[in-house]
């Protein structure tokens, strides 16, 4: 399908579907939004959906307005180049690593590893089986770290779920060595406050710094209680791992009371998620700069003192922005894309009633110098094309695609598909190519689509929630340059500097 420049053809029936889904939208605007999907260990449950709205999807289906089920379409120049099925590990995909020739890819019952050496074939190396939500990966030299954001009976992959109002329930970080990628082994676990829902690596020379993100404390979990208003910071010897631990916990929310000092959510701001921790964080380790997506704030804070993060400066949104989710800097880091994961990522907000504002990314510019710098918004950026009310569609994980002197990025939208976007103007953000499929059902709303959307060395790699790994080929003039830049290691939460 060729991309159009007037996505009204594709709008217009959703227009007549806004109705049908107004009261979605009111539920989305009173209720505040959950994390990313978590289903424990398990599929997340299939939801039904009205009449009306298995009406006008298969309407819209029948009309060319979005694709037929599982059907794949995609702009011109974006080629799909494979895609590998699920195997042994049933469970949902999850986030996406890299390392000279191999992918690596999280999935609530374990992970994967690929050799991409060939991306248009790519060759399954291991499949390692260890249950826990959300299996969020990134990987340093020998070493490979998975979250773990259920509560569990145990640190083993052996272990069995169990409540997490029991004391000896364990929920943290797990470290394996890879040096060897067909066998890799398990050597540490970090049990962590609440869990860690995702975690950011900052290298340390002979040590890798971890930046553990959790939230949503409760006083009946005695691993979890408010307040709950910073991160954990582990600290991993590279040539002991089996010594890694948690070496603070630094506030970044200080506040009094038992809540801390984030966003207090509603009711004070309805349908804002209340701070109680990090999403995500990601980190700029040449800039000695770092970006949180703490649920219901924005903050940007130097990480020159690795141990001791300091919040430079602080935004909300509680007009449009339910769940600050995840960020992204531009390459000079004068910019930083928050994403806004309206309706925990288990919803369909990508649809004329939501609006192209709300389950958006939010593009700041970064103003002034060092601990005086400030975010400033600029503007929205949101998929163009309405999704069917079958589809959980919002703003998710993304990479920059490394051009000089642009600002283009490729990101994940769930059943949305994916979206290759430019903003180098920042008030005028443009979308240049997508890829899709159709909805998983037309009758049900399931959980699926791409979970996270990468650049690496030439390609664009995507973990689809339900239908597995995708490679795609982008071709196109504005982004050819970024092939020729090559990297040995990619995990996007620590953002390389792509031209040093």
């Amino acid at each position: 399908m060729t991309l159009s420049n007037d996505p009204r053809t594709r709008r217009r029936r959703w227009k007549v579907a806004a109705a049908c889904t107004g009261l979605l939208a009111a539920l989305l605007t009173a209720v505040p939004a959950a994390a990313t999907p978590d289903p424990g260990d398990g599929p997340a449950a299939e939801r039904e959906v009205t009449r009306d709205a298995r009406t006008q999807a298969s309407a819209a289906i029948a009309a060319g307005e979005i694709p037929g089920q599982d059907e794949i379409v995609h702009s011109d120049n974006i080629q799909h180049l494979t895609n590998i099925p699920k195997d042994a590990l049933p469970g949902t995909n999850s986030d996406l690593a890299f390392q000279g020739r191999y992918a690596f890819a999280g999935n609530y019952d374990g992970f994967r590893i690929f050799d991409i050496g060939n991306p248009k074939v790519p060759k399954t190396v291991a499949q390692v089986l260890c249950p826990g939500s959300q299996n969020d990966v990134s990987v340093s030299g020998n070493l490979l770290f998975l979250s773990t954001d259920s509560s569990r009976s145990d640190s083993s992959c052996n272990s069995t779920t169990q409540p997490v109002t029991e004391k000896s329930s364990w929920e943290g970080m797990k470290v394996f060595d890879i040096s060897d990628k067909s066998n890799p082994k398990y050597v540490a676990a970090v049990e962590t406050a609440c869990g860690s829902h995702t975690h950011t690596l900052v290298p340390g020379g002979k040590n890798v710094y971890v930046y553990v993100s959790s939230y949503s404390p409760n006083a009946a979990y005695p691993d979890c209680q408010p307040p709950h208003d910073g991160i954990s910071v582990i600290k991993v010897p590279r040539n002991a791992p089996e010594k890694a631990a948690v070496v603070g916990f630094p506030v970044l929310f200080p506040g009094e009371g038992p809540d801390g000092g984030g966003n207090p959510g509603g009711p004070t701001n309805p349908g804002v998620s209340k701070t109680t921790g990090c999403h995500d964080i990601t980190v700029l380790p040449e800039k000695d700069l770092a970006a949180g997506a703490c649920m219901g704030d924005g903050i940007l804070f130097s990480i020159r003192d690795p141990e001791h993060p300091k919040v430079i400066d602080r935004v909300q949104d509680n007009v449009n922005f339910a769940f600050w989710h995840s960020a992204t800097f531009n390459q000079k880091a004068n910019k930083v894309v928050f994403t806004d994961e309206l309706g925990g990522g288990g919803a369909a907000t990508c649809d004329a009633a939501t609006g192209p504002t709300r389950g958006a990314d939010g593009i700041y510019d970064i103003t002034g110098k060092g601990d005086k710098r400030k975010l400033v918004f600029r503007s929205y950026y949101k998929i163009p094309r309405h999704q069917a009310a079958t589809e959980n569609c919002v703003a998710h994980n993304g990479s920059l695609i490394p051009v000089k002197g642009k600002d283009l990025m490729v990101q994940a939208w769930y059943q949305g598909g994916v979206s290759v976007w430019d903003f180098t103007d920042s008030a005028k953000p443009r979308e240049i190519a997508y890829f899709e499929r159709g909805p998983l059902s037309t009758t049900t709303l399931q959980t699926g689509g791409a979970w996270s959307a990468y650049y690496y060395n030439g390609y664009i790699y995507s973990n689809d929630i339900a239908k597995g790994f995708d490679v795609l080929k982008l071709s196109d003039r504005r982004t050819d340059p970024a092939g020729r830049i090559h990297l040995r290691e990619l995990n996007v939460q620590t953002q390389p500097d792509y031209f040093d």
